[in-house]
């Protein structure tokens, strides 16, 4: 079977944040219907729909179907797809499979999560179900945890402090500013940074990526019928996942993310690029410690040396590698099973040059990498712009 090459035509979001009026069905129609308004298209083959915790905090399982129902997109082929924080990546590569081995011709693919109804003791209950349920959760380590530990452990491998995280930030909350979408579009100092209140030590709560309620979606099909429905389709010039172990106490390297590395090298290859070929890199930023161990899996910086990408503003809009366009999880939000989504959408605004004051000047090529649980999953996307 001949493989056929897969194109964004369409892309749709909810701004990020609590929406108390609001159910889970409701904000991923308003992002499905968004996506297709953009599309152009009448139909749709398949719906694919990134979740987390549905079931958990909005208390709605067969999610597929509720959606598809609630969309208007009735008798619609439906599922939901589980990964964790790499959810909605997920279902993009769901997506993308479906396109491009010619099952479907049409696909939707929307990212939900529906947070802020649940009181916070559930939510951060319902977090820890991303980790080894046996041998962490079971034992009282909680998510935000076992990334409080990979940091210690890095600063005290390489030498840092607190203050040499706050570039990313700072990087983020500035960008937010500019982003409609965004949760929060303040834009902090390095001195509040590091004066925030602690977490999970060293983990304060500016380093803290808020989860949220949000939606977002994108519409895709073939390269050779995009140009029918979109002036300036976004190629998937790759897709790749990888996995590692659940349990971080099971990995060779607690400071190596082998899924993020496997996945990014993987997605290079097929897309016949290189990290230096890369305009933008939207990382999955929950908490600086993510973003360093990201940049250096996929190639940015030698191990060791992701934090100093942020000291020097090589992260910033005009940087050698820009990274958290749009705010990214730190400051548009996380929601959860939909920031996957949301990182490709804001990727395709920025090679469709329609970023506004956040644009990267030239951008055609995109690296998306989301990361499920602390890199049980991580799924790895390469876009292209149009010519």
């Amino acid at each position: 079977m001949r493989k056929r090459e897969v194109a964004i035509i369409g892309v749709g979001q909810t701004k990020v944040g609590e929406h108390w009026d609001k159910s889970i069905r409701q904000l991923a129609a308003e992002a499905i219907l968004s996506a297709i308004k953009d599309a152009k298209i009448e139909r749709v083959d398949i719906l694919y729909v990134g979740n987390a915790l549905s079931g958990e905090l909005a208390l709605q399982e067969h999610l597929g179907a509720a959606i598809a129902d609630f969309a208007g997109l009735r008798t619609v082929e439906a599922y939901k797809v589980e990964a964790a924080g790499a959810s909605g990546a997920a279902a993009l590569r769901l997506g993308y499979l479906a396109v491009a081995g010619g099952l479907a011709d049409f696909v939707l693919v929307c990212g939900v999560e529906k947070v802020t109804d649940a009181p916070t003791e559930r939510v951060n209950s319902a977090l820890s179900l991303g980790i080894d349920g046996e041998y962490e959760r079971e034992l009282g380590l909680s998510f935000i945890a076992l990334n409080a530990l990979i940091m210690r452990r890095y600063m005290h491998e390489y030498g840092y402090e607190l203050k040499d995280f706050a570039g990313f930030s700072v990087n983020s909350h500035k960008n937010a500013a500019h982003n409609p979408y965004a949760m929060f579009r303040n834009p902090i100092t390095e001195k509040a940074f590091v004066e925030a209140r602690m977490v999970v030590e060293p983990i304060n709560l500016l380093d803290s990526s808020p989860v949220a309620d949000g939606a977002a979606a994108v519409v895709l099909c073939p390269v050779d019928m995009a140009k029918d429905f979109q002036a300036k389709p976004v190629r998937i010039a790759s897709s790749a996942a990888a996995t590692d172990t659940l349990a971080l106490h099971d990995r060779k390297d607690p400071l190596f993310l082998e899924a993020a590395y496997l996945s990014a090298r993987r997605a290079y290859e097929v897309a016949g690029i290189k990290p230096e070929d890369v305009d933008l890199f939207e990382l999955y930023d929950s908490f600086a410690i993510m973003a360093a161990l990201s940049l250096e899996a996929a190639g940015f910086a030698e191990r060791g040396q992701g934090v100093k990408l942020a000291m020097e503003g090589q992260i910033s809009l005009d940087g050698r590698i820009p990274v958290s366009t749009m705010g990214g999880l730190k400051a548009r939000g996380n929601p959860l099973g939909a920031t996957g989504v949301y990182q490709v959408v804001e990727a395709v605004l920025q090679l469709r040059h329609e970023a506004g004051q956040n644009q990267v000047k030239d951008a055609h090529w995109a690296l998306v990498q989301s990361i499920g649980g602390v890199g049980g999953t991580v799924v790895t996307h390469v876009l292209e712009g149009p010519d």
